[in-house]
This record gives structure tokens, sequence and C-alpha cells, in this order.
């Protein structure tokens, strides 16, 4: 999966550092508080804990977290994850130093503010097809970012960090439904991925996702895969998208990618051949596709 770095905040300067591990500002809206923490030396088991759940992502280096009394796993940019109310993050900075910081947000969003976003979804647009409601689901906690991910956290620091108006509190509050709304999306794509096999027999969505896997050279239109959805095409486009935050087409030009990505990385296939066994017919778009998705071309990729 192509990870979506988030851009980054200002550094503190090195006069301000009050801590070298895990020095902390903060940025305190209505409904969540932002923190942003470096750390500038290596250490071991380091505890953080936040009363509200708090969503993480990496901005710059490497930790290794340890949740749920499980072992540790490796934390890297353009990876989130989300913690639930008063758990125990545990985190070791294997390679921190002066020259080579870690920096890294948590954003602790207030239980009401999740349970009225959630509620309105499930007012607004009911019967779900992927879970059986709007809500987070903590089995999906470490997420690879997707490019809606990236922009909205990348929107919500700058509202954080930037933003002096008056509607501040306001802005961060629409941003913060988006945000939640991305990481659903993210999670249902997530979850989608591990187990379409399995939820095919019982689930529509997973049904026309293993469909498209199986037959990713074919020429698709929305007429046949809402059919395989049983779904009107209207009704099945809308709840595709809500769902899994891309259109049917985008997914499957995302799939086809992912695809041309592993020929590539064979390295036995020359780009042209690449660019029909993933579904393209045309080797112009395929190639533009690619470095739009992955920011190098098919050819740099291979090579590299």
């Amino acid at each position: 999966m192509h990870q979506h770095f988030i851009s980054g905040v200002p550094w503190r300067n090195e006069r301000d550092l009050r801590t070298l591990v895990e020095n902390r500002t903060t940025y305190t809206l209505h409904d969540c508080e932002l923190n942003i923490f470096e750390t500038h030396q290596k250490a071991e088991a380091v505890n953080l804990c936040f009363g509200d759940l708090v969503l993480t992502a990496m901005l710059k280096g490497k930790k290794v977290m340890h949740l749920f009394d499980k072992p540790g796993f490796d934390y890297l940019p353009g990876e989130s994850v989300i913690v639930p109310p008063n758990e125990v993050m545990k985190i070791d900075f294997p390679e921190a130093k002066m020259d080579n910081p870690t920096q890294c947000i948590a954003l602790s969003i207030s239980k009401e503010m999740i349970e009225n976003t959630f509620n309105l979804l499930n007012e607004r647009l009911p019967n779900k097809e992927l879970t059986n409601e709007w809500g987070l689901d903590l089995s999906y906690f470490h997420l690879i970012n997707t490019k809606d991910l990236s922009e909205i956290i990348n929107r919500f620091i700058r509202i954080g960090v930037i933003e002096r108006s008056k509607e501040k509190d306001l802005i961060a509050s629409f941003a913060l439904k988006e945000l939640l709304i991305r990481l659903t999306q993210t999670q249902a794509r997530e979850m989608l991925e591990k187990s379409y096999k399995q939820m095919a027999a019982s689930n529509r969505l997973a049904f026309v996702a293993d469909y498209i896997k199986n037959n990713i050279r074919e020429n698709f239109n929305l007429e046949q895969l809402s059919g395989k959805a049983c779904m009107s095409k209207a009704h099945f486009s809308r709840t595709f998208k809500a769902e899994l935050g891309l259109s049917p087409m985008e997914y499957i030009l995302k799939e086809r990618l992912k695809l041309a990505r592993q020929y590539l990385q064979m390295g036995d296939y020359q780009v042209q051949e690449v660019c029909f066994m993933s579904g393209f017919n045309n080797i112009t778009y395929f190639i533009r596709a690619f470095k739009n998705e992955f920011g190098v071309t098919p050819k740099v990729f291979q090579v590299g």
C-alpha cells in the first residue's frame, strides 16, 4: 500500500526543549487537544496515556509501540494508530538522536464529539453494508494512511497550529467530523483487504471486491458491478463511496496499480507487459497513474 505522509509541523527551537524525550507542545481546542511530541535521544518504555480516544500519526523518525499488552510493532511515518481512552502506550525510541529526532502528533478527541458524529451518520446514512453501523473498530488500530486521511490530518494540524481566528473552534469541529469519517473509511478498506474472501458469500461489497480482484483485466462498468451487488447503479455508487471513501472506479484503479507494483517488484517483466497484465490498456495512462500514486514512474520504480 502506498503511504501518504503528513507534511509535518515546525520543530521546537533547541532552547525551548524542556525535555529530550517526548517534549510536548499542546494546542487546546473545543472538542479535542492536539499534542506534538518530539524526541531527541534514544529511550525505552516511555509511557503515555490519555483520558480520551487518541488518533496518533507519525511524522518523522521511528518508534516501537507496545499496546494492549501485545508485542511491540514498528511505527513509521505514513502510518496512524488509534488508541482507546485510558490505554497505556509504551513507547521505545530506538534511533532518536539530536540530528535524527522523532516527531509525532496525538490528537485526543472528546467522547461527546465521537458519539455525536457517529449518531449523526447512523441517522443520515443507515443501512451500512460492511459493518452494522458507523463507528470505529479498535481491532483495526494500526493503519496505513490513505490520501484522504493524510489530507484531513494535515488540515487539522494547520488549524491547530496556525489558525488564529475567532471561528477556529468551529472550523476544527467540522474538520474533526471529517477526520472521523475518513478514519472509518480507512478502517473499512483495511477490513475489506483482510477479509473480502471470507465475507464475499454474505456481503455485497465484499462480493464485488472479490469479483474485481479475480477479474482485474476485464473492462468493468458500473452497470455490471451494481448488478453483481444486486443494487441500483446510484445506490451502489453512493454506498461504495460512503463506506470506503473511494468510487468503484477509483477502487479498481488502486487495485490495478497495486498489482502493477507487485509485478514490477518481481523484476521479470517489461513495463509494457506489466501495463496489460494489470488491466490497463493504455501505456501513457498507466505511467501517469502509477507516478501519481507512487511518486515515481514504473521504470524508475523497477530499477530503484
